[in-house]
């Protein structure tokens, strides 16, 4: 999920902005002491700092035209454009950052704004300080690996963010088309240079990455056979427009053509470009290895869980966690009848020998898993007023991972909504190998990325009103991720999970997010080998082994990502737990969710402080 930088040129917001210490007094021309400041003041201070969030939100979403695709926003030329992905760009926008908070700090006091203000206050300043901390370690991540990168994210946003409704966005998508050798060719020339400074990945990412771009270059026009993913969607959303069919036959060559001239050679280029990068390529998986690699790990592990944990920490967590959920696994063993070790037990359930536990690997099969995936997420959707008293507008859809990209990508994962309505929310199953997407885990996955799992909260937040857009929108991944996995144990308490073996299903994802706290730090503190990691994995948990492979390969490419969710579970769960004690019979389920999810995403920290205010209110 893409998250927008809201770093923008310095502007004056208002006339009436006073620095800091000085709150705007109803007459623009005169100031008042802090402590003097009235309500009416209070809440023509909050208007401003709000006009301010909001022209910086816009500035920094009109310099990035593929963030107003992601929006919904479809204006020429940049409906046409990808994102200057160059080093001097980085700069600017590093300068528009640091100007930004410059700003905020001499015209706004956060003494002197509501409480809510206060927060985006707050949000605002932490978030910059962030971005220009980040920026020593732009150069460290690996722009392309299996998981994501412009290589399948162009083709990924041209099908399923460039929406078509007139000639003129017809226009726009060829033009993106034709621009891709500059933006893909800037990037494949930056991790050239990464490379020579050490930064890339290890050696077997190169074999991926080869077959993936491979995949991309297969179809018609390139070659023989049905369209290629890119042309079978321009044809069908051409189709659908209401133009004569000679214009619509002029767009789809013209199409056509763009993808023989420029985005065949774009990915040539990029094949050329990986081929000489695997020759440096190293068989070292941890972030250890990068350029002042401890530091770089600690700045994720910070950046990601919000917190102050260490790596040592982390990890012993995740050796708790996992001691702790196999003892519940073990309970789970005995009431199936099934007699032997828990490992015996994972093995049993990995091979599924009676195949009863997949559907098989047909289009049929594959139909099948979705309906169900979508059944679930209605039935629970029927449920959500026992827990919820706030429930998103938008809608939402089950999809299964496109076949471009599918053999890489994880196994499932959510797309927001347009907020305009134009797109719904959509939960991706990645379908590829139905043996690697057990049934015995779809109620627990429908329910992290559907209902009432990241649509949820995504939405909410999307559809809050009085926040700022840069919080309606950000994100922090422990707050997003930790929310999708108490999603997951939620449902276990609204007497769902009937089937042991589904209710082991659940156990088994929450192992595996406890595993990633254990393998993560494994990899890029430790210095375990992939080897070292699989094998942990596949000692300690029941998942298919391919899916053990790829998950140990994505943590590779993505140091700290996958420690957010069980982190962000447990602290949720742990802030539930403390009103509950506190509050007893007072206690409402339902408000509680509504102190989570009505602010937007937020630190671990700030939720900490939200969910005790609440507390202290209802006390009285």
């Amino acid at each position: 999920m893409r998250k927008i930088l809201i770093s923008s040129v310095s502007i004056l917001i208002l006339a009436a902005c006073q620095p800091s210490g000085t709150p705007v007094s109803p007459d623009a021309n005169v100031t008042v002491p802090a402590e003097q400041v009235s309500a009416a003041q209070i809440a023509q201070n909050d208007q401003a700092i709000n006009a301010f969030f909001e022209t910086k939100f816009e500035e920094g979403l009109m310099r990035s035209p593929m963030s107003q695709t992601y929006l919904g926003i479809r204006t020429m030329p940049d409906y046409g454009k990808w994102d200057d992905a160059s080093e001097a760009n980085e700069e600017r926008e590093l300068e528009f950052t640091k100007e930004t908070l410059a700003d905020m700090r001499e015209t706004f006091d956060p003494e002197n704004l509501s409480e809510g203000a206060a927060l985006s206050y707050r949000l605002m300043e932490e978030q910059l300080e962030d971005e220009i901390a980040g920026y020593k370690w732009r150069n460290h991540g690996y722009s392309f690996n299996q998981m994501f990168g412009p290589h399948s994210g162009i083709p990924a946003m041209l099908i399923n963010q460039h929406i078509v409704t007139t000639e003129e966005h017809a226009q726009a998508y060829i033009s993106r088309i034709k621009a891709i050798p500059d933006y893909l060719g800037t990037i494949v020339d930056r991790t050239n240079a990464r490379a020579e400074m050490g930064v890339q990945p290890p050696a077997f990412v190169y074999d991926l990455l080869q077959s993936d771009v491979a995949n991309l270059l297969k179809g018609a026009p390139f070659t023989n056979g049905p369209d290629h993913s890119l042309l079978a969607d321009f044809k069908k959303k051409v189709a659908a427009l209401d133009l004569p069919q000679a214009r619509k036959d002029e767009l789809i060559e013209e199409a056509r053509q763009a993808l023989l001239d420029d985005f065949q050679p774009a990915y040539v280029k990029l094949q050329a470009s990986l081929k000489e990068q695997a020759k440096t390529a190293t068989v070292d998986d941890g972030a250890w290895k990068l350029p002042e690699g401890d530091d770089y790990y600690s700045y994720r592990l910070k950046r990601i869980t919000t917190t102050d944990m260490t790596a040592d920490e982390i990890h012993n967590l995740g050796l708790s966690e996992t001691k702790r959920i196999h003892d519940e696994m073990r309970e789970i063993m005995k009431s199936v009848g099934f007699e032997g070790t828990l490992q015996e037990f994972f093995v049993y359930m990995r091979t599924d020998p009676d195949s009863k536990f997949t559907y098989p690997n047909t289009a049929d099969g594959k139909q099948t898993y979705l309906t169900e995936a979508k059944r679930l997420i209605d039935v629970m959707e029927g449920r959500l007023d026992d827990v919820f008293l706030t429930k998103p507008k938008a809608r939402m859809i089950v999809k299964a991972v496109e076949p471009f990209r599918e053999k890489t990508a994880g196994k499932a994962f959510y797309d927001r909504p347009a907020p305009d309505g134009s797109k719904p929310g959509t939960y991706y199953a990645n379908l590829y190998d139905t043996s690697q997407m057990p049934t015995y885990q779809m109620e627990a996955l429908a329910y992290h990325e559907g209902i009432p799992g990241h649509h949820m909260q995504i939405a909410i937040a999307q559809e809050l009103e009085g926040v700022p857009k840069f919080r309606k929108f950000g994100g922090y991944t422990a707050y997003t991720e930790g929310w999708g996995l108490y999603s997951e144990f939620l449902p276990k308490e609204m007497g769902f999970y009937q089937d042991p073996y589904s209710d082991f299903g659940r156990l088994a994802m929450e192992l595996w997010r406890a595993g990633r706290l254990v393998v993560d730090t494994g990899l890029h503190d430790k210095q375990w080998t992939r080897q070292q990691a699989i094998d942990w994995l596949s000692e300690n948990t029941p998942n298919p082994q391919g899916d053990i492979d790829k998950a140990i390969e994505r943590y590779i490419v993505m140091p700290g990502q996958a420690t957010a969710y069980k982190i962000g579970m447990i602290k949720i769960v742990e802030l539930r737990e403390e009103a509950k004690a506190e509050l007893g019979e007072a206690f409402d389920i339902r408000e509680f969710h509504d102190v989570v999810l009505k602010s937007g995403p937020v630190p671990l920290v700030v939720l900490e402080e939200r969910v005790n205010a609440w507390v202290d209110t209802k006390r009285g």
